[in-house]
């Protein structure tokens, strides 16, 4: 069932399943919240309480936000985690694992733990030399490009394909689901909203992060030129000992969808160290 918190600016949509310490899932831009279809239900059996949110302009989140940056999620989250009842567990993807970056920085009391699949959580620059050499992140640079420029849903979901390496069963159903919330009045608009968002803010805080981290990465996501290096820099501007980096084999940028037993086998011992059960 789909609730509502109020927070500066709008409203944030979530729903929450299961019992237990809390898990705040975050999903990232050009989505919603049931990319964690697979992944929320795995660990609300396990015995967590999980609030699954939509992104500020995404899914059944309200529209019309003045930014969406990785600063506002954090402060939506933390929001909702507030509302709920903390302390909790979040697990960011993209652009919502800088996010998580930025709670653990500013509220530790809040947040014991951050897990982050794929995230952009540092400053980036396209690296020529393996846009040249490498097609898949070649591909992947340019169809976010074109997406950001054209504001092109049909590049969007090119891209979504080349970033799902491997295709969940219902991946057409999903995706046309997608496209169609991406077609409401306004949702396109508020997504490119998220590309003038650039991680410095969250790079700024990982020296300052309070808790531990788990950074988990696809081998063949398209959107970094070297998956494990990204990884391991995320992991060495955190204070020593906070983070670590797990690797999915064949994995692209959606692992929590793709191959999501394999993230579920990740996470559940990080819970079980950092919010028990």
């Amino acid at each position: 069932m789909t609730e509502f918190i109020d927070v500066p600016g709008g409203r944030i949509a979530y729903e929450v399943t299961g019992s237990g310490p809390l898990v705040v899932l975050s999903h990232g831009i050009g989505d919603r919240r049931q990319v964690y279809r697979f992944l929320a239900p795995i660990l609300a059996q396990t015995g967590y309480r999980v609030a699954n949110a939509d992104l500020r302009g995404h899914g059944e989140s309200s529209m019309g936000w003045a930014s969406i940056t990785r600063t506002d999620i954090a402060g939506d989250l933390l929001a909702l985690i507030d509302h709920l009842g903390g302390p909790a567990v979040i697990v960011g993807h993209s652009i919502s694992g800088g996010a998580a970056t930025i709670t653990s920085a500013t509220r530790p009391e809040q947040v014991t733990g951050v897990v982050e699949i794929n995230p952009f959580t540092r400053k980036q620059s396209v690296d020529l030399g393996a846009f040249l050499r490498i097609r898949r992140y070649r591909r992947g640079i340019s169809l976010l490009t074109g997406t950001q420029v054209f504001h092109s849903l049909g590049l969007w979901l090119r891209y979504l394909d080349l970033a799902y390496p491997a295709k969940p069963g219902d991946y057409a159903g999903y995706m046309a689901a997608l496209a169609a919330k991406l077609r409401e009045p306004g949702r396109m608009a508020e997504f490119i909203k998220t590309f003038k968002s650039k991680p410095a803010d969250a790079s700024a805080q990982l020296p300052n992060i309070k808790c531990s981290a788990l950074v988990i990465k696809g081998t063949l996501d398209p959107d970094f030129a070297d998956p494990q290096a990204e990884g391991d820099a995320v992991i060495a501007a955190m204070p020593a000992g906070a983070g670590t980096v797990a690797m999915i084999d064949g994995a692209g940028h959606y692992p929590h969808a793709q191959s999501s037993d394999a993230v579920a086998e990740l996470v559940i011992p990080f819970l079980k160290e950092h919010a028990g059960v």
